[in-house]
């Protein structure tokens, strides 16, 4: 048996969550739209700043929260806000578990409670020189 949950029951995303998985997940296993919108597919937000240079080259953490600043720009200029997003996926360019883990937890602190689905990478490289982190959405729009 599935049962769903939103945070706050106004928004236009539910979070789908099973009985028959494990709970212990740190994300809801599905979402899906209680009513029409739009959707809003993002680019991967790198960690750039207003001089499109990447930050803090080798930090993770630091790299991760200006990734997720830069997903709430475009939300927010689009109409939308985190809590908006179906599904999510995080690229972190390394093969130790930690650094994804450390990603993660800027990722999941951003969302709160609405913990849509997404998917964890660890990739090779990514894109700009000294890039460790981007993240990707999909969203919907009132």
């Amino acid at each position: 048996m599935t049962t769903t949950s939103s945070t706050d029951g106004s928004g236009p995303v539910r979070l789908v969550r099973s009985e028959q998985l494990t709970p212990s997940v740190p994300y809801a296993y599905a979402a899906t739209t209680d009513r029409p919108g739009r959707l809003l597919f993002t680019a991967g937000a790198c960690p750039l700043d207003d001089e499109c240079r990447v930050v803090s080259p080798g930090d993770v953490v630091a790299q991760t929260e200006q990734v997720i600043a830069n997903l709430r720009t475009v939300l927010q200029e689009a109409g939308a806000d985190l809590t908006s997003v179906v599904k999510s996926t995080v690229y972190v360019a390394s093969t130790r578990a930690e650094d994804l883990h450390a990603a993660w937890d800027v990722v999941a602190r951003a969302f709160g409670e609405h913990d849509a689905p997404s998917t964890l990478l660890g990739v090779t490289v990514l894109g700009w020189p000294d890039q460790l982190v981007e993240v990707e959405a999909v969203a919907v729009l009132p």
